[in-house]
């Protein structure tokens, strides 16, 4: 175990504690992750505003996008466990370290293998983990019994859990203490709402529900005004709660919490419309004893729904959005900029192959989609460009220099310190 676990007793037998954060270990992959992952022009257009126009063409980054501190803390653990635990020791990693193919195909590069977020009994016996191994857990997290299967082996975990999922966590460890139910708008197949989940049901008895969206939301709050077919409600929400689960008894008390990459307006939504429910049935002197909710919404993800919502009130032409497809917060942006103009969400710039035709995803029905005649190569045309949170800069300076390529302009030359002179 690492001292960046999270605080807490360690289980008896569990391997002594490496410091991955040593000077000169975080001094080398620190180098190593700038060499892999920084652009020099991405940091040059942020300094000049976020702004750049040449040959009719304008780009407008937002003022936040890319790696937040958790993404950047993760990636450097990984980097570290490699420089600590140098092949032919065996790491391990749970599922993806973080939602960016780019990375995580960086990450297998060093040697580090992935499994199964959550690996079956067969798999691990296969793997034959011992303490010589090494495991790391993603920034999403893990769920609390594949924390403890992975440490009755006796091997080594690394983990990068962000600090903010682990926020949600202790929110959700109350509820289940005090008996209210965990309300999780999230996804319920997403790796951190797992996590998250699981937290609920470790520690006592107690229970959650995930509702995705305020269509959810509603059907859930009708139920606890007026009751209903509990069979119906159980169908529909497969998946999506705890063992035992019984919306006639489990929905007397709840406690909103969320997946912490949501849309923060539609979280507060959520949280709004059980509160009104809980008034509406208990009355408002009795609201408290029905009711929790807590603020866990990541400040990075907020940051950048907030900046990209700015840069939609400025004139843009179209937006490109540059994340993995399975960022729950990258699809949020995309989600944000549909709903105002042309917007491709793209995992890199390979996906814009010409003025002519892009291939993007569609979050709507989960797969990608080619759009034709999507990009003007002459007159004026501003872009505006973000990013996830798990994107590195490097993707979106190679988004940057082929928007300008289409219009025959090598922007690197361009921005040569002589050229800016003039």
């Amino acid at each position: 175990m690492f001292n960046d676990a999270p605080s807490g007793p360690a289980p008896l037998g569990a391997p002594k504690k490496v410091n991955l954060r040593r000077p000169d270990v975080m001094q080398e992959v620190s180098a190593q992750v700038v060499a892999h992952y920084r652009s020099e022009l991405v940091e040059r257009l942020r300094a000049n505003g976020g702004a750049f126009s040449y040959g009719g063409l304008t780009i407008r980054l937002a003022k936040e996008f890319g790696f937040c501190y958790g993404v950047e803390r993760a990636i450097d653990l990984a980097y570290a466990a490699r420089k600590v635990f140098p092949e032919p020791t065996r790491i391990f990693l749970l599922g993806e370290i973080i939602h960016n193919p780019e990375v995580n195909d960086q990450i297998r590069g060093m040697g580090i293998v992935s499994i199964s977020p959550k690996p079956s009994d067969e798999e691990l016996s296969g793997l034959r983990l011992n303490a010589d191994d090494v495991v790391i857990i993603p920034a999403f997290g893990t769920e609390v019994s594949t924390r403890h299967r992975i440490e009755s082996f006796g091997c080594q975990t690394v983990d990068t859990t962000c600090g903010d999922v682990m926020t949600v966590w202790k929110r959700v460890r109350q509820y289940s203490k005090e008996a209210v139910t965990s309300i999780i708008h999230g996804k319920a197949k997403h790796e951190e709402t797992k996590a998250t989940t699981s937290q609920a049901t470790a520690y006592g008895s107690g229970h959650y529900l995930v509702v995705f969206d305020l269509a959810e939301t509603d059907y859930v709050c009708n139920y606890i005004l007026h009751g209903g077919d509990r069979n119906e409600f159980l169908n529909r929400f497969k998946g999506a709660y705890s063992p035992g689960f019984d919306p006639d008894l489990h929905l007397v008390a709840v406690g909103v919490a969320n997946q912490t990459t949501m849309l923060r307006g539609e979280t507060e939504e959520v949280q709004k419309r059980f509160q009104q429910a809980m008034q509406q049935k208990h009355g408002s002197g009795k609201v408290a004893e029905h009711f929790r909710f807590f603020d866990t919404i990541c400040g990075a993800t907020q940051d950048r729904q907030d900046a990209l919502e700015k840069m939609l009130r400025e004139p843009i032409d179209l937006l490109i959005v540059v994340g993995g497809y399975n960022s729950s917060n990258t699809s949020h942006l995309a989600e944000m900029g549909e709903k105002v103009l042309p917007t491709y969400f793209i995992k890199n710039a390979a996906m814009m192959g010409s003025p002519a035709l892009i291939r993007h995803w569609n979050q709507h029905i989960t797969a990608e989609v080619t759009t034709a005649d999507w990009y003007r190569t002459e007159g004026a045309l501003t872009v505006g460009i973000t990013a996830g949170a798990s994107c590195p800069n490097n993707l979106i300076e190679d988004t940057i220099k082929r928007l300008f390529d289409f219009r025959g302009v090598n922007i690197l030359e361009v921005l040569q310190p002589e050229n800016s002179q003039r």
